[in-house]
């Protein structure tokens, strides 16, 4: 008996290691294989191949910890000195300048002013240079399944990322942005860029990368799709008399809500009065010298949905305006209409 077990042992030990260490194939944890399975069956994709992507993507903390403080959270007086600066605006006067052309094809096209467009470039990339080093599958599917806000965009916009790799758009395990998934020159999200990202140098691609022509047109795109107003004005400056009423307005939102009536009866009164008709949203900035009140009009609520925050949004627009007076200043081949 005791032979036959050290036999039994001994022939144990003699099998091949690779028998012993066998290893299953790995597999999408559960909350990811859903995902996978209810795109497949709203897609008709290959679901194989989606969890072959999905197995390559790396939850990123640094993710995580960034989207916990955005750089939009500041206060104003911090936030405005890092967008308005003069290395912002010469770089606008110099890109508007080697972009002349497709930047005027663009307003006769989609009704966007050249400053608009220059200034989004300016504050998303500094026109380009500045694109995101995370990978963009790293970036969503760690905003998808290990986050807390939001998890339902980010899972919509890791849809979309995959569909630009089905659609041979992009290569959804190469390309890089944001630490939020935004890609290109103007940081396009996935949705974004299948929906309003255009071919405006009519090479037969979409190349936000390296086209200029493309990111001005498809920036253009974005802001005519949303309903820009080419003419119209975008802020106007406040004077408040602070109280409860005044509170209530600011808690309201960025969303042009607010008429004349309800604006004067709460004791704000602007640069001027609100047409008839008109809508505007009482903001509050937190400015160098203290309080600072704008009414942000429709225009100006086209810019936020390119980032909900208020301070993006007026940082975007009076870049816009620095980037044209200097540009004026230093004179230019042709006239260009302002916004």
């Amino acid at each position: 008996m005791i032979r036959s077990r050290r036999g039994f042992l001994a022939s144990l030990a003699a099998m091949p290691l690779a028998a012993a260490a066998y290893e299953f194939p790995p597999r999408l944890r559960s909350d990811m294989d859903s995902f996978v399975e209810r795109i497949v069956l709203k897609h008709d994709l290959d679901g194989v191949r989606l969890s072959e992507i999905l197995l390559e993507a790396r939850v990123e903390p640094r993710v995580l910890q960034a989207m916990a403080a955005p750089g939009t959270a500041k206060p104003w007086r911090q936030f405005r000195p890092v967008y308005l600066n003069r290395h912002r605006i010469d770089g606008g006067v110099k890109f508007w300048n080697e972009n002349e052309v497709a930047l005027n094809r663009a307003r006769d096209a989609y009704g966007v002013s050249p400053e608009v467009i220059v200034a989004i470039i300016g504050v998303e990339t500094i026109y380009g240079k500045v694109t995101g080093t995370f990978r963009v599958i790293d970036a969503l599917v760690t905003l998808s399944f290990e986050g807390t806000r939001r998890v339902e965009y980010f899972q919509s916009e890791l849809e979309e990322l995959l569909l630009l790799g089905r659609d041979r758009i992009l290569d959804p395990l190469a390309v890089r942005g944001s630490y939020a998934g935004a890609m290109g020159w103007p940081q396009f999200m996935p949705s974004s860029l299948r929906k309003h990202a255009v071919d405006f140098d009519g090479d037969g691609r979409i190349d936000l990368w390296g086209s200029a022509v493309d990111v001005i047109g498809s920036v253009a795109s974005y802001f005519r799709n949303f309903g820009w107003q080419l003419g119209a004005d975008v802020v106007l400056s406040a004077r408040v008399s602070p109280g409860k009423a005044v509170d209530e307005l600011v808690a309201l939102g960025i969303k042009p809500v607010s008429d004349r009536t309800s604006l004067e009866r709460a004791g704000v009164s602007s640069e001027r009065p609100l047409k008839d008709g008109e809508r505007a949203a009482l903001l509050l900035f937190e400015g160098a010298s203290g309080p600072e009140y704008w009414l942000g009009l429709d225009n100006f609520y086209v810019i936020s949905r390119y980032n909900r925050s208020q301070n993006y949004a007026l940082a975007v627009w009076q870049l816009a305006q620095a980037i044209l007076a200097a540009r004026r200043q230093g004179g230019s081949s042709s006239s260009t209409r302002s916004a």
